[in-house]
């Protein structure tokens, strides 16, 4: 018979390619619903999954809904629900056993497909009652009393279908729950009454209701239920109890009796295939299906995630929220202490020790949805945030996890290079972006990215998405700018390859004037060193003589003269760069002569005290004890020495001589020689000389 489903499902799938799902024949019908039978082989299952989410997607597509939006009640869940409710429906009023379980695994798999027309059929008139009945019917029956749990178990997750629920199907799910003899019954029971139990708390934040359902059973009591059905039960009660973890792990005091039980980590990450060493294939697909991937990637994801950074907004709505006393839509406690940092860290640290990185890292190999990988991808990014984890991310080949995941997330450079807007990305897409970001930050690109250059380049392109795309926050902006000069500072091509990724350099120019100064200075360090690595960042700044580089090289200048030490260097450097181009001498000896700032900026960076005039220094004729930074200093001098030298004409020497001794650049570069008494080997001192050799010898009178 097996052989038979499978070939139908075959033709099923082959004649009606490409063709509208508008009606079944009868045989078809019964072949697609019989192939979800308990007594069908599981080899069969991903087959009839196939082609019954074939048949809904025809069916929305042939139907499409008023306003662009799938409902309850929409064309496209009314057409399914007409297509397969009357079968449904007959075959769970029949009196025969396999007629009734092929009703309800049918409509259970119908709810993991297309929620919204499965839910409309167990909502109609006399479904619910036919189901219960079956249990009287059926009484001896392990297999009906399996499906009736599964398919209350997936009915329970949705509001529509809960209120259909009585008290009589709570108490008889909570006995389901406590049987010792089936452990497959045993998860759906339980499964069944997390759904209820987390769905009343969601609902309880919206409406008081008089007939909310009572789950007897208590949090912790379900989940030490699943736990244990995870360490001890049997392969086919792993989905469910899984599923049913995932849910509660939202809880803090769950997450907390989690992480704290050390073998049931380790049994619930064994749970995840591994690709066996050598082999350049995935796993079969069947041991991929039965493997419950995405419950356990959701677990891991909720036990390390941090709360949200909230801006001051959020926070002020989250402070009248609690002064309201009014839960979270999810029933979980946002301001239970069991979530602040110190406790995430705390349970992040002990996921690691127990193999959650290799798990995540397994899960996306082995896993081509993309539900699974980003959750994966997010849940990294949790991790990441605590520094002592990051070299074992590394190790357990996290960078490369992280990179498959965002190569299935963007889509191709072919397609985004033909449309002149960014590719539109969720903000929970950008998240696996900025975990590979925090690890390009802290770690030498060969130890994220290996040898291969190849890796290397395939960063950039992700990593100036999260620094352009408009859905990106601030921080996300910062660290891609950190990261981004990581890569720069590896060669020349790189730098190159960076500077022309599509609307890096505008995007950057644009933070180079951001009030927060962490922003900025990220900004100018990486056009630093952008200018120092390839040619064609170099003339844009200055390298040619041309009105854009002019007002760029005025905007490094200016960023000389800020407070931030580390933007100055980063600033200062990039000029000293330029300045090495008589282009750049040049326009910077235009823009001394229109404002008069070149010289007592760069004058500044070789000492600080010539910033104030010389009338209004100490009353006794010392010098400001500002000590300057000998990374300054070396810039400045190196910076006055080649703006000097550049000057040839004898009549704008002594002007330049002359502008230069009124701004107090001679008395900071006598300083430096006075300095260099104690260090004669000092960066500074030769260009120094060079410099006030050019002052002397255009007129200026110069006493060390």
């Amino acid at each position: 018979m097996a052989g038979d489903l499978e070939s139908g499902l075959d033709q099923l799938l082959t004649k009606r390619e490409g063709k509208p799902w508008n009606a079944l024949l009868p045989d078809e019908l019964s072949c697609l619903i019989n192939s979800f039978l308990p007594s069908q082989p599981t080899s069969l299952r991903p087959k009839a999954y196939i082609a019954l989410s074939a048949i809904c997607t025809k069916l929305r597509k042939g139907s499409p809904p008023a306003g662009g939006q799938q409902q309850e009640g929409d064309p496209g869940t009314e057409a399914i629900r007409k297509t397969f409710g009357p079968s449904v429906v007959s075959r769970l009023s029949d009196t025969t056993e396999t007629e009734v379980l092929a009703g309800m695994s049918f409509l259970t798999a119908l709810f993991e497909v297309d929620w919204q027309s499965a839910a409309a059929i167990f909502a109609d008139d006399g479904v619910l009652e036919s189901v219960t009945d079956a249990l009287d019917l059926f009484s001896g029956s392990a297999d009906v009393s399996r499906a009736v749990a599964a398919l209350l178990a997936n009915a329970s997750g949705h509001k529509s279908c809960r209120s259909l629920f009585s008290e009589q199907h709570v108490e008889w799910l909570a006995t389901q729950s406590q049987r010792t003899s089936d452990d497959i019954l045993k998860a759906s029971a339980a499964v069944a009454l997390v759904k209820l139990s987390q769905g009343a708390g969601a609902e309880a934040t919206q409406v008081e209701s008089s007939e909310k359902l009572d789950v007897p059973a208590s949090d912790e009591e379900l989940a030490r239920l699943m736990k244990g059905l995870v360490v001890d039960g049997q392969s086919s009660s792993f989905a469910d109890a899984v599923e049913g973890l995932a849910y509660m792990s939202t809880n803090p005091k769950i997450k907390e009796l989690l992480a704290n039980d050390g073998p049931f980590l380790s049994r619930l990450f064994s749970l995840v295939p591994r690709r066996k060493a050598g082999t350049a294939g995935s796993q079969a697909p069947e041991d991929i299906a039965r493997s419950p991937l995405y419950g356990v990637v959701v677990i891991i994801f909720n036990l390390c995630s941090y709360r949200p950074r909230l801006t001051d907004e959020q926070a002020q709505i989250a402070k009248l929220r609690r002064m309201a006393n009014t839960p979270s839509k999810n029933g979980a406690d946002e301001g239970s202490p069991l979530d602040d940092d110190e406790h995430v860290k705390a349970r992040a640290r002990k996921l690691v020790k127990q193999g959650a990185l290799d798990a995540l890292v397994a899960a996306v190999r082995a896993a081509d949805s993309p539900a699974v990988r980003l959750t994966a991808g997010r849940t990294i990014l949790h991790f990441v945030e605590d520094k002592e984890n990051r070299g074992k991310i590394l190790q357990a080949g996290g960078s490369k996890a992280l990179m498959l995941i965002i190569q299935s997330i963007l889509p191709t450079q072919k397609s985004t290079t033909q449309s002149s807007q960014a590719p539109h990305l969720e903000p929970a897409e950008i998240e696996p972006i900025q975990a590979l970001a925090k690890l390009a930050i802290t770690s030498a690109p060969v130890q994220v990215f290996g040898p291969n250059q190849g890796a290397l380049f395939d960063a950039i392109r992700p990593l100036t998405l999260m620094l352009v795309h408009p859905a990106s926050n601030l921080l996300q902006r910062f660290e891609a700018l950190m990261a981004l000069t990581n890569l720069a500072s590896q060669g020349g091509e790189v730098a190159d390859r960076v500077a022309n990724a599509d609307g890096l350099l505008n995007k950057v120019e644009l933070l180079m004037l951001e009030d927060h100064t962490l922003v900025r200075r990220a900004a100018t360090e990486l056009i630093c060193n952008l200018v120092g690595g390839g040619e064609e960042v170099y003339n844009k700044f200055g390298g040619e003589k041309t009105a854009a580089s002019k007002s760029k090289l005025q905007v490094l200048v200016a960023l000389c003269d800020v407070e931030d030490l580390q933007t100055r260097l980063a600033a200062s450097g990039a000029v000293a760069t330029l300045m090495t181009s008589p282009e750049a001498c040049q326009s910077l000896l235009e823009l001394q002569r229109e404002r008069k700032r070149v010289l007592p900026v760069l004058g500044n960076l070789i000492d600080p005290s010539i910033s104030t005039a010389l009338e209004e220094a100490d009353d006794d004729g010392e010098r400001d004890s500002t000590t300057p930074d000998p990374g300054l200093v070396h810039r400045g001098v190196i910076c006055i020495r080649n703006l000097f030298l550049s000057v040839r004409d004898s009549v704008a020497r002594a002007e330049l001589a002359t502008e230069a001794e009124r701004a107090g650049v001679v008395r900071a570069l006598v300083g430096v020689v006075q300095a260099s008494s104690t260090n004669p080997n000092a960066p500074a001192l030769r260009p120094t000389a060079e410099a006030l050799k050019w002052l002397l010898e255009s007129g200026i009178q110069i006493t060390v």
